[in-house]
């Protein structure tokens, strides 16, 4: 295992239109299961587990403040499906919540600037949350 320490940073962005209609406005992509998992996670969940073996300082999960509570209620699920799951919203890991979709570098800056002003000086290890990866 690495025994370096990450801020994983999340990007859970996205307004639902490139896989409509199965993807859409209140429902996207990356809150779906559409690749198939050992537990039938949603693609925000596949991200999430593959921090399970990496050290967190503090993560950030970055989303539509339209899906605030989906992107919550799938932490909580995948946190209760595993209880050393390194991930606690509010704890060391923040849901932060934009409100327009602004595209990877602003959702990146952002992150980097909310770890600056906590002088968190780990690297920040950033993911899609609807990407695929064997």
């Amino acid at each position: 295992m690495d025994k370096r320490i990450y801020n994983p940073v999340i990007m859970a962005g996205g307004v639902g239109s490139r896989l409509w209609p199965l993807s859409r406005k209140d429902f996207p992509k990356q809150f779906q299961s559409l690749v198939p998992d050992d537990s039938n996670r949603s693609m925000l969940q596949q991200a999430i587990s593959r921090l399970f073996e990496l050290q967190i300082s503090h993560g950030q999960l970055i989303c539509n403040q339209d899906h605030r509570f989906l992107a919550a209620e799938q932490v909580r699920q995948l946190a209760t499906e595993n209880p050393s799951l390194p991930i606690e919203l509010n704890g060391n890991f923040d849901l932060v919540l934009e409100p327009c979709g602004r595209n990877t570098a602003p959702a990146v800056l952002v992150a980097a600037l909310r770890l600056l002003a906590i002088n968190n000086d780990y690297p920040m290890l950033v993911l899609a949350a609807d990407h695929s990866i064997d």
